[in-house]
């Protein structure tokens, strides 16, 4: 994600691009949860999600090295903190070239060795 976003914009764009994750690859998706006394809980993650952060130029440059390996990628743009749905989130990315969009945040998945060199770059958020 840009080290530039507000505290709640950080935390809002990291929960939207990881759903995407999570539907597109569902076997990363872990069994559901109860707790002693029966309560149900939805399943999470089966892994830790690493979460860095950098400048608009390393977030520009880490889009196009997941691009050129085809690695699933969710992407959240500036343009998404104006709209109100998911219709008009779709309609902003659509409205804007890939190298024309001004990514605020971003989610990849895929073989670690791919994936580990997408960030190259950015640090780990603290």
């Amino acid at each position: 994600m840009r080290d530039d976003l507000e505290s709640w914009q950080r935390l809002n764009v990291t929960a939207f691009v990881v759903s995407g994750i999570g539907t597109a690859s569902p076997e990363v998706i872990g069994e559901p949860y109860a707790d002693a006394d029966g309560t149900a809980y939805l399943p999470m993650f089966r892994q830790p999600v690493l979460v860095f952060e950098g400048t608009k130029e390393v977030l520009t440059a880490a889009h196009g090295r997941a691009l050129s390996r085809s690695l699933p990628m969710a992407v959240f743009t500036s343009d998404l903190f104006g709209t109100g749905n998911d219709r008009d989130n779709r309609a902003a990315v659509r409205a804007v070239g890939t190298d024309r969009l001004d990514l605020v945040g971003m989610a990849v998945h895929g073989p670690r060795n791919a994936v580990d060199k997408v960030p190259k770059g950015a640090r780990l958020h603290p």
